[in-house]
């Protein structure tokens, strides 16, 4: 796992508590709504922070594609041209 990989989880789980927290306020202080909403709530938050960070660590990194040695060599080549 990349440093970037993981600052991006990091701060997914921390949005999604907020949103989180705040569904839960909403519904408890000025939405009346079955007990059972709040479980519904939950999963609904966890399955969706899933989803996109598997999305995230699926989709390729061009970065990845590149051999450093070899993009060096070809900038000092291109700055004697």
């Amino acid at each position: 796992m990349k440093k970037k990989d993981l600052i991006f989880t990091i701060g997914l789980c921390l949005l999604m508590s907020v949103i989180w927290i705040s569904g839960e306020l909403v519904m408890g202080l000025w939405v009346a709504v079955v007990p059972s909403a709040h479980k519904f709530w939950l999963i609904g938050i966890v399955a969706v922070t899933l989803v996109i960070n598997v999305w995230h660590f699926m989709k390729e990194d061009e970065s990845d594609h590149t051999d450093p040695k070899r993009a060096k060599y070809e900038r000092k080549t291109k700055k004697k041209k």
